[in-house]
């Protein structure tokens, strides 16, 4: 069950709200309690048979945490602090290397001569990297003197709570945790369920409206690549293009339902996403795109490394091994740890240009920004590092530029061997792809049209350059008529799209 699937959406939602909020009243520890069982019941419902795993992740990392906790506040145990740090960090580690790394590592180690070590057949369980990363960071603020000791029942919603499980935002314990026990949360804001309702469909809409239909142009680019096929120039940029635009509106559609949901709880998710496709330098970019992630490498690994405190080369080595690790939490392949390599190696470049003094014109450090993140983006979807570079050479021109004389035959592929690769319809992929540029481009973000009424979200830094600010709304939302009406029109383009439930991408992180 998904949060685009009809069961959801008038079951499981509607109810887990109403008997919440009737248990809080009564108690707030029943409404607490009944949240963590909802919140087990949605993981349950899409992987049983890793439920126990989760529920071993969380005993294990709240003791670890406990103890760290108790031996701050006595002296006699403060020689066990470190060790057992050390000890949840490794069995954290151990956990997610063991479902998402160990059979990555085995293929490499096989290429060895005389190796021949046999590859298990493992499944990776939904949202590990997403409940591991939350927990690492508990243990981290834990063993700094940073969290107050908490109850298991706190802990429990704090790792599972259902809005954020499978695919974050990765939000801090000092965030959320205070609202859980907040007794103001307790009674049923229609601000926040009207403004809720807003975030949710909207979400929605973007993923099965939007994000389902731009993968009809990315996906067979990318899978006849993967076959053998090769593009033309401009199918291998609308290939480019329509994935740029498809993880865009599936992930911030994703993160946009989340904190709409969690908001009809009362509780306030951190922003995941702010225009990144506007911003004027990949520094801005990574100020703006998966905001949880960017915080959490820069707290978690890029600040103890060093950070910026030792000089510019050990500055520069910091963010490429930041980087480096951040592709590879994405996902098991040379694809993630290159993706990961190229933005660590453009933040260098970005950060040495701005140490000379130099500016460019904003429009410039945009389209530079914006094609940077599109050749990312292609060794990030392509199934092989071999796909990537395909897709690239043809996008530079590699074996020449060639014009389709007629629009609806833009989707053949030059055909290689037997591979055979149904034509697109060139007027819809071309379409979509234009629409989604000026949608992520020309338009405000919900943030902005819900700057008066989002509570304590967090925004980009002020300093974050976004170019683009082409369409300005004149209001922005407010509890009325108004607005009541256009949110119910994209709830119902929303539904009405909603034929099949698709899995949203970044639950295969």
């Amino acid at each position: 069950m998904f949060f685009n699937s009809f069961p959801f959406i008038f079951i499981f939602l509607p109810i887990s709200i109403i008997i919440y909020f009737t248990l809080v009243k009564r108690h707030g520890l029943f409404g607490q309690i009944w949240l963590a069982i909802v919140s087990l019941i949605f993981y349950g419902l899409l992987t049983p048979e890793y439920l126990p795993l989760l529920l071993a992740s969380i005993v294990f990392n709240y003791s670890i945490g406990s103890i760290i906790i108790k031996s701050l506040n006595d002296s006699a145990l403060e020689k066990w602090i470190k060790p057992t740090l050390i000890i949840g960090v490794l069995g954290d580690v151990l956990l997610l290397g063991y479902y998402k790394y160990f059979n990555f590592v085995i293929f490499n180690l096989d290429r060895i001569p005389g190796l021949n070590i046999p590859m298990l057949e493992i499944i990776m369980p939904l949202g590990i990297s997403f409940f591991t990363f939350t927990q690492l960071a508990y243990l981290a603020d834990a063993y700094s003197g940073k969290v107050k000791s908490t109850t298991f029942i706190s802990y429990l919603q704090f790792v599972t709570f259902f809005p954020h499980l499978i695919a974050g935002p990765i939000y801090h314990h000092s965030e959320i945790i205070p609202q859980f026990e907040d007794k103001n949360g307790y009674v049923v804001n229609w601000g926040n369920i009207n403004l809720g309702i807003l975030f949710f469909f909207f979400g929605l809409a973007k993923k099965v409206v939007i994000a389902d239909n731009l993968a009809l142009v990315a996906t067979p680019i990318f899978s006849a690549v993967s076959n053998g096929g090769n593009p033309m120039f401009f199918e291998a940029w609308l290939g480019a293009l329509a994935y740029t635009l498809q993880l865009y509106f599936d992930f911030s559609g994703y993160s946009d339902m989340a904190i709409g949901i969690a908001l009809m709880f009362n509780i306030h998710f951190p922003l995941n996403f702010f225009s990144p496709y506007k911003v004027t330098s990949i520094i801005d970019f990574w100020r703006c795109w998966h905001i949880t992630l960017s915080n959490w490498l820069r707290d978690y690994l890029y600040i103890p490394l060093g950070g910026n405190r030792y000089g510019i080369p050990i500055q520069m080595r910091n963010i490429l091994i930041t980087m480096l690790i951040g592709g590879l939490w994405h996902g098991a392949g040379w694809t993630f740890v290159i993706w990961g390599g190229l933005h660590g190696l453009f933040l260098v470049i970005n950060h040495l240009w701005r140490m000379t003094g130099r500016k460019v014109h904003n429009f410039i450090g945009w389209l530079v920004t914006f094609i940077a993140v599109v050749i990312g983006w292609v060794f990030f979807r392509a199934d092989s590092v071999h796909s990537a570079l395909v897709i690239l050479k043809r996008m530079v021109g590699g074996y020449g530029v060639s014009i389709p004389s007629i629009l609806p035959n833009f989707g053949y592929f030059v055909q290689k061997g037997l591979i055979s690769v149904a034509p697109l319809d060139g007027v819809l992929a071309f379409s979509s792809v234009i629409i989604g540029l000026f949608l992520v481009l020309c338009l405000p973000n919900l943030a902005e049209l819900t700057k008066n009424f989002n509570g304590p979200m967090i925004h980009p830094k002020q300093d974050t350059l976004i170019l683009f600010r082409i369409i300005h709304v004149p209001i922005v939302y407010s509890p009325s008529y108004g607005w009541s009406f256009f949110s119910a029109i994209v709830a119902v383009c929303a539904i009405i799209a909603l034929q099949t439930t698709s899995e949203f991408l970044y639950f295969q992180f």
